[in-house]
Order: structure tokens, then C-alpha cells, then sequence
């Protein structure tokens, strides 16, 4: 049930539309968005947040032209918002009007190799996140560990080390209450520890706070092609100090995205090929998505345009489409203007180049109202015809503004000015594609440019209650054409596609695509159709499943570079439940990996041995005391689980059995504990035991929580509960839903939390 609101000082004016947002995405913004006292009661209504938007970035024109109309354009800037045709990023949403007054998302520190350098950029990263940005980093200047320092005679401890410390940051700071901490770290593949950084994640107690990306440059790539040896350069003195060879790097890199999602690749050199400013310096990282590449010190606001909405009676209506672009690139030239920057470095950079990035969501959607296959030819062909038309019309609206209030102040050093200096431009870059996790709900449209996330899915509510959440369009499909029924919606829940349910008709199974339902290659066709007419990057996940190969990884990373993309994020699913152990030895981890992934490929259940250690642990129940024992084989790997409770033949007695049976078959045929304990833990009866963090709901609770000891107790990684935050874990961590890796980010549907920010 919403809460009672009352309305803010800015009064919406007569007869304005009022925004039909859904349930899910009201109480996203009563969370996340809307204006609060101190009590944290809400005092404003979701209209009045878009009204207090919409006015305040209207009055930049007055800057321009003392009788420009404000108020008629803060209402165009409404009703654009208000029928969810745009939406800006997070930020703007949050704060302008507002004290804070930081309205962009996205931010880039430079990472000197010095002690001064890099603990400023730990300050102002702290400064950053505070205000509500995420932050990029290049950490390819630091010299690699080991390597001498004049100044104290000592050696570095290199990049890696300094990371954990904006990781320390980070975590410390909450981004002003309402936005999560979010970093990208990026490393030249020719630094010295570029070993070390790919293999950095697979103890995923370290840098929980960071993306992480490889900055690959063409001269790699061409050694990766013909099986070549490359220059490795120490960055103290640029001087080359090894040799090592591509294919094994690169090999190194796909089998760490294969086992844990991450590194993703970044080729820097393309985004630098795209740099518009290339006088004022060069693109050595990107905002934690990766979409948003940015010179030290510079930011950007972003915002998105619904393509849903621009489809009318089964067309694209084009003429409204360059109407909400011309629209979108006023309003964000605008926040440029009016931004609180949060340190005046950034300011004096950002108001130099002005760059914007306006970007898409519900391209899915789009392709389904037009009756297109998402992994079509017609799609990606669509997908090109349509960001070609966004992205000139929004180089058309930025030569307007120019001609009004001028070319942006380093114009003259930019390639326009090269290329023609009689038509200014009013913002360096104009088109940028983003993950739209959170503001896609509040549009109620599929995310970015990504696939539809699931057609049906079960929504978790209090007290455990659960129904059954139905893409609307696909809600209304069916029922016109009869095929709609509750047991219908559960199935799809359940089998998480489509795909291979007989009462759906052949076409609709086939528009209707989800994510796991596309391949690698289509989801790259995509991404490379967009990216030909987007002036940054875009923001995208190929979803692989879980049974993909290293070498499906290795060919996907190759067709992204051979297709023209900027980078590459793949994530295999499931693949962080198979993170066995995190014991942050190099040696021990390679081993384990090693082993996982014969097990995956072979699912033999082990022999057991003669001889078996392990701890039991007695777990208080509603049924009584529950005596949980794990035994582990010679190399430290859960082997086997025996549980007793109650008296012998009881049905409490003989079900823990069972669960523990099923248990020993998982482990002792190569599964985690990790998927063992997400399956098992929360499962309520009617007689739970104990209070807070000491609860056991049930006795299948119990042996999840007993294994959850057992690891924590032998220096591994366990997986909580939903509240913990794990990514291995792939719930939420705000209300336990499920995390879905898309846009280069995590996000939940349920509740609008995203990883990034």
C-alpha cells in the first residue's frame, strides 16, 4: 500500500498529466527518489518529483535569454517525463531542486604514481560518492609492485594494493543515503601486473565495490591474432621490461570472465579513436558500466529515451521521436549549467566540453510491438536505422543550441573544429548508451538496449507470499488471442522462457525472446548495431549459459572487437555459484578453478573414500536440537552431509535425511555449497526457533545455516542470505529478489537496486 504523501511547496500547475506509474516503480521512488523529512516521511507525490525536475532545469534558459518561457518549458520537460517518453539519470531525479544539487551519474579521477595522487583521488572519490556519482579509474600509471621507489628506498606494493583502498572508501561511504558506492578500475594489458589484475576476482572478498576491465589496445589484439609475443612496459619510465604472449593473456582473461563474469574488456585505443578532445588529453577510463568514456576529472549526465512509446499503430513515429531528441539535449545541456559539481577540477573540465549522453530503454519492447524477432537481422538493422536517426538528430539540436549560447568552450580544440569550424556544436559528445536498470521501472519498459529479462517471474512479498509478475504487453497477447490462463503464467515462471511451451503460438514464441533465449552472437549483433552511431559507448551484457564453453567466451570477445564494439561484458549463468573456495592463494585457486570446471564438464560423483574428516555443529530448531555434521575429502572440498534431529522414524527425522542425501549427491558430483545453501536457506514451517539473527525458520534453514558456519569457520566465502549483498549469492540485497546481470551492471526487477549506482 502507498504511503499518505503530502504535496511539496512547488505546486504542480492545473491540469498537467499525472504520470500513471505501476506499483513496483511508486515504491521505488518512495525509497530511493521522492523527498523526505527528517522522520523519513515522504513528502512529495511522484508528479511533484517530475514537476520539481522539470522546473528546475528549465531555469537555465533564463541564463540565456532574460524573457525566455521557463514555465512553458518546464512543462514540455514534464509532459516529456510525466508519459515516460525520457528520463534522466538517477541522480538529476534525486537531487535537483534539492540541496545537494548533484545532478550527474557518471565520473573519471586521475591516478597518479604518487602517494599525494592517489590518496587526493581517495578523497575525492569519497567526495563523489557522497553526492551520489560512481567513479572510473585508470590505474595504469602506478608502477607494478616490487619495483624500486627512490624516494624511501623501498619497493611498491603496486596498483592492485591502492585499489583495495578506494575499495575501503567506498564501502565506507553510502552516497548520500540513496545511491550505492560504484567504481570501474581499469589496467593496460601491457602493465607488468596485468596477471595479477585479471586473476584479482576470483576471491570475491576483494573489490566488492569495483568493476574491473582490461584496457586492451589494437597492438595486442594483432599479437592475439597471429599468436605473437608483446612489449610489457614498466609506467614509472616507459621503458619495456618483458615480453609475453598474447594468446596466453588473452586466454587467461576469457577463462577468468568465464568462471566469474569478470574482467570485461575495454579496447581503449577504439574509444580513443573516438575521443573528441584528443588536444586535451587521452581516454584512459570509462564510469563503472563502461558505456561513458571520460578524460580525468570530467563527468557526464545521462538520460534515456523510451522507444516503446515511439512506436504508434504498429510504426515507429519518427516525428515524435526527433521531437523528444531535441527535447532530451536541451534538458541535458541544461543540467551541465545548473550541476553542483562536487569539486571545481570537474566543474572547469565538464563545463569545457559539455559533454551529454543521451541513450535508449525499451528497445525490446519496441521490437515486440513491431512484431521483430530480437535475435533477427531485422532487429540489428532496426537497432542501427533507429540510434542513426537519434544520433543525428541530436547532433542537429546541439548545432541549434550553439548557434544560440555557443559552441562549447574547447571547441576549438576538437575534431569539429578540424573538420568544419564555421558550424558549432554545443556538447562534445551527444549519444551514449547506459544500463537503465532503475529508471526503466519507473518508464515501465525493458531495460537499455538489453532483451526482455523474463516474460512471467515470481515476486516475493511479505511474509513469504508469492504471485506471478507478467510482462503486460505479452498479459494482453494472450488474452486477445486466448491462450492466457494462471497455470499458463506459472509455467512460464518456472521454465524462465517461452520457449518450448506448446500452448504458445509459434510467432509469439519467437517475438517474445528472453536474454538466455538469444546467443552470444546475436547479442553482440546488437550491441555493434547500436554502436556504430553512438558517439561513447554502450553499456551491455552478453548472456552466455551456463553449460558455454572458454572457447564460446574466447570467440564472443573476438567477434565484439572484429564487429567495431568499444568493449565487452560477458556473464555465464551461474557462473559465481561455482566460486568454490576464496582462500587468496594463487595456488590453491588455480587448482580449485581447475577442478570446477572438470566437474562441470563431467558431473561424475566422486567414490568416497575409506576415511573422511569434518565438524559437526549443533543447530537449535522448532523440532529440538539438530546435530548438522560436513565431512570434507584430502583436498578441503565439502563431501558429504549427515544430519539428525528428533527421535528415529520421526517425519521431521526421516525428511532431514532426505535433504541431507540430496546434499552429499550435489557435493559428491562436483556442485558448490554455495547453490546448496541458497536453495535451502529461508524455507519457513510452522515452528521457527529463536529471534534475529539467530531465527531458524525451519530444519531445511538450519543445515543451510550449519553449512554457512562450516565454511565461514574453514576461510571461505559463505553465501548469506538475501541481505548480505554477495553477487555469488544472485539475490538482492535490499529485498532478496533476484539479481539479473544485465547493461554491464546487476540489477533487480523487484526493487530497482543496482549494483552501479
Amino acid at each position: 500500500m502507498t504511503k499518505k504523501m503530502s504535496a511539496t511547496a512547488s505546486s504542480l500547475p492545473a491540469g498537467a498529466p499525472i504520470p500513471a506509474f505501476t506499483d513496483n516503480a511508486v515504491s521505488v521512488l518512495e525509497r530511493r527518489y521522492l523527498m523526505k523529512d527528517e522522520e523519513g516521511t515522504v513528502l512529495e507525490k511522484p508528479e511533484d518529483m517530475l514537476w520539481r525536475v522539470a522546473s528546475t532545469i528549465a531555469t537555465a534558459d533564463a541564463s540565456y535569454d532574460k524573457k525566455a518561457d521557463v514555465d512553458g518549458l518546464a512543462m514540455d520537460f514534464y509532459t516529456m517525463m510525466a508519459h515516460f517518453d525520457f528520463m534522466p539519470n538517477s541522480p538529476t531525479l534525486m537531487n535537483a531542486g534539492r540541496e545537494l544539487g548533484q545532478l550527474s551519474a557518471c565520473f573519471v579521477l586521475p591516478v597518479e604514481d604518487s602517494m599525494e595522487s592517489i590518496f587526493e583521488a581517495v578523497k575525492q572519490t569519497a567526495l563523489i560518492h557522497k553526492s551520489g556519482g560512481g567513479t572510473g579509474f585508470s590505474f595504469s600509471r602506478i608502477r607494478p609492485h616490487n619495483d624500486i621507489v627512490h624516494s624511501t628506498k623501498g619497493v611498491s606494493s603496486g596498483p592492485i594494493s591502492f585499489m583495495s583502498v578506494f575499495d575501503v572508501a567506498t564501502e565506507t561511504i553510502k552516497q548520500g543515503g540513496t545511491r550505492r558506492g560504484a567504481n570501474m578500475a581499469m589496467l593496460r594489458v601491457d602493465h607488468p601486473d596485468i596477471m595479477d589484475f585479471i586473476k584479482v576476482k576470483s576471491d570475491l572478498k576483494k573489490l566488492n565495490n569495483f568493476n574491473i576491465s582490461v584496457s586492451i589496445t589494437n597492438k595486442f589484439m594483432d599479437a592475439v591474432e597471429n599468436d605473437e609475443d608483446y612489449d610489457i612496459i614498466n609506467p614509472r619510465d616507459n621503458e619495456v621490461v618483458a615480453r609475453k604472449n598474447a594468446r596466453k593473456v588473452f586466454k587467461q582473461i576469457v577463462n577468468q570472465a568465464w568462471f566469474s563474469g569478470e574482467p570485461g574488456i575495454v579496447f581503449i585505443d577504439r574509444m580513443n579513436d573516438g575521443n573528441p578532445t584528443p588536444a586535451l588529453g587521452a581516454i584512459e577510463s570509462t564510469n563503472p558500466c563502461g558505456e561513458q568514456p571520460l578524460l580525468p576529472h570530467e563527468s557526464c549526465n545521462l538520460g534515456s529515451i523510451n522507444l516503446a512509446n515511439m512506436v504508434v499503430d504498429g510504426k515507429i513515429d519518427f516525428a515524435k521521436l526527433a521531437d523528444i531528441v531535441e527535447k532530451a539535449v536541451h534538458f541535458l545541456d541544461n543540467v551541465v549549467d545548473l550541476n553542483r559539481y562536487p569539486l571545481p577540477e570537474i566543474a572547469t573540465i565538464t563545463k569545457g566540453n559539455r559533454k551529454v549522453g543521451l541513450g535508449v530503454m525499451g528497445f525490446a519492447d519496441m521490437l515486440i510491438y513491431l512484431g521483430i524477432a530480437y535475435s533477427s537481422t531485422e532487429a540489428a538493422t532496426l537497432a542501427e536505422k533507429v540510434m542513426k536517426f537519434i544520433d543525428d538528430a541530436a547532433l542537429q539540436a546541439s548545432v541549434k543550441l550553439a548557434r544560440i549560447r555557443g559552441a562549447f568552450p574547447n571547441f576549438a580544440k576538437s575534431v569539429y573544429y578540424d573538420k568544419d569550424p564555421e558550424t558549432p556544436v554545443r556538447n562534445a559528445t551527444r549519444t551514449t548508451i547506459a544500463p537503465t536498470g532503475t529508471i526503466s521501472i519507473l518508464a515501465n519498459c525493458s531495460s537499455g538496449v538489453e532483451p526482455l529479462f523474463a516474460i512471467s517471474y515470481v515476486r516475493r512479498v511479505m511474509d513469504n507470499d508469492e504471485f506471478y509478475e507478467v510482462n503486460p504487453f505479452f498479459e494482453k497477447v494472450a488474452k486477445e488471442n486466448g491462450f492466457y490462463s494462471t497455470t499458463l503464467m506459472k509455467e512460464i515462471a518456472e521454465h524462465g522462457t517461452v520457449q518450448g511451451i506448446m500452448d504458445i503460438p509459434p510467432h509469439y514464441r519467437q517475438v517474445f525472446e528472453t536474454a538466455h533465449d538469444i546467443s552470444p552472437k546475436n547479442h553482440i549483433d546488437i550491441q555493434a548495431a547500436f554502436q556504430l552511431h553512438t558517439n561513447n559507448a554502450v553499456s551491455k551484457t552478453i548472456n552466455f549459459p551456463h553449460s558455454a564453453t572458454q572457447e564460446d567466451v574466447h570467440e564472443a570477445y573476438m567477434r565484439a572487437y572484429r564487429q567495431g564494439c568499444k568493449g565487452a561484458t560477458i556473464y555465464r549463468d551461474g557462473c559465481r555459484e561455482n566460486q568454490v573456495l576464496s582462500t587468496g592463494k594463487t595456488e590453491k585457486q588455480d587448482v580449485d578453478q581447475a577442478k570446477v570446471r572438470v566437474l562441470e564438464q563431467q558431473r561424475i560423483k566422486r567414490d568416497r573414500p575409506r576415511k573422511l574428516t569434518g565438524s559437526t555443529y549443533q543447530m537449535e530448531t522448532g523440532c529440538g536440537p539438530m546435530y548438522v555434521t560436513i565431512n570434507e575429502d584430502d583436498e578441503g572440498q565439502q563431501f558429504e552431509l549427515f544430519n539428525m534431529v528428533g527421535k528415529a522414524g520421526g517425519c521431521a527425522a526421516s525428511q532431514c535425511e532426505a535433504i541431507g542425501r540430496l546434499v552429499s549427491l550435489a557435493w559428491r558430483s562436483g556442485m558448490a555449497p554455495e547453490p546448496v545453501v541458497k536453495q535451502l536457506i529461508g524455507i519457513s514451517c510452522h515452528k521457527p526457533h529463536g529471534l534475529g539473527k539467530n531465527k531458524v525458520v525451519s530444519c531445511a534453514d538450519a543445515i543451510a545455516k550449519a553449512i554457512q558456519q562450516h565454511m565461514e569457520g574453514h576461510g571461505h566465502t559463505a553465501c548469506k542470505d538475501g541481505n548480505t549483498g554477495h553477487q555469488m549469492c544472485g539475490a538482492c540485497p535490499e529485498c532478496g529478489g533476484v539479481i539479473e546481470h544485465e547493461g554491464g551492471c546487476c540489477v533487480c526487477h523487484s526493487c530497482g537496486y543496482s549494483e552501479c549506482g
